[in-house]
C-alpha cells in the first residue's frame, strides 16, 4: 500500500498506475450503466410477456427495498468487519477504510465498474434461480436501488446539506463518518438502522 502525504485529498491503493486507475470511478458512469440496464431488463420482460406492467411496478418497489437492506448489511458487516491479520487490515482499508480516511474523494464514492457488473451478474443468476421470470422486474428495482444509493452517497459527500427534509440524510451519514462509525450504517435511508437498533445515540 502506497503512503499518502498529509496534503493529498485522496488515497493511493496501488503503485501500479493502471490498477490505481481501475480503483477510481466517475459517478456518472455507473448511474448511466445501471439505469440503462434496468430499463433494458424490464423492457425485455414486458415485451416478451414474461411479466405484466402492473407486476413490474410491484417488483421494482420490492427490489428497491431489498437493495436498501443489502446495502445496510454489507455496510455494517462487510465494510466494517474487524480485521485480525495484516492481510485483512489491507483488505478492510482497500474496500472501505480509504473512503473513511478520504471521504471527500469523489472518484471513490462508487464501486469500480468491473466489480459492480460482476456482482450484478451474480445477483441476476441468484434471483433468476429463486424467482424465475420475476427477475425481470425485481432486478431492475434492485439496480435502481443501487443507483439511488450512489446518487445519495455522492451528494452527501460532494454537496452541502439542503435546507429541507432531506437534510436528515446528510446528518445521518455525517455522524457515521465523523462521530460514530459503529452506528448509522444506512445511506439511502435510516430505515434499517431503526429496525436493527443502530441509530446513533442522541
Amino acid at each position: 500500500m502506497a503512503k499518502n502525504t498529509p496534503h493529498q485529498s485522496t488515497g493511493v491503493l496501488s503503485s501500479n498506475p493502471f490498477i490505481e486507475k481501475l480503483t477510481r470511478t466517475h459517478i456518472a458512469i455507473p448511474l448511466i450503466i445501471f439505469n440503462l440496464l434496468s430499463g433494458v431488463l424490464a423492457g425485455y420482460g414486458i415485451s416478451e410477456g414474461l411479466i405484466t406492467g402492473a407486476l413490474t411496478t410491484i417488483l421494482v418497489i420490492a427490489g428497491i427495498l431489498t437493495f436498501t437492506l443489502i446495502e445496510y448489511i454489507m455496510h455494517r458487516f462487510f465494510f466494517h468487519f474487524d480485521p485480525s491479520t495484516p492481510r485483512q487490515e489491507k483488505l478492510a482499508y482497500n474496500v472501505h477504510g480509504v473512503h473513511h480516511e478520504y471521504p471527500k474523494d469523489r472518484d471513490r464514492l462508487a464501486m469500480p465498474i468491473p466489480a459492480s457488473l460482476t456482482l450484478s451478474l451474480l445477483f441476476y443468476l441468484f434471483f433468476k434461480f429463486i424467482m424465475g421470470n420475476l427477475v425481470y422486474g425485481f432486478l431492475p428495482g434492485f439496480l435502481i436501488g443501487y443507483t439511488l444509493y450512489l446518487g445519495i452517497h455522492y451528494m452527501v459527500h460532494a454537496f452541502k446539506a439542503p435546507k429541507n427534509f432531506f437534510k436528515i440524510l446528510w446528518i445521518h451519514h455525517g455522524i457515521h463518518h465523523y462521530k460514530d462509525d459503529k452506528n448509522a450504517f444506512g445511506v439511502s435511508s435510516p430505515l434499517w438502522d431503526w429496525v436493527f437498533n443502530t441509530l446513533p445515540k442522541k
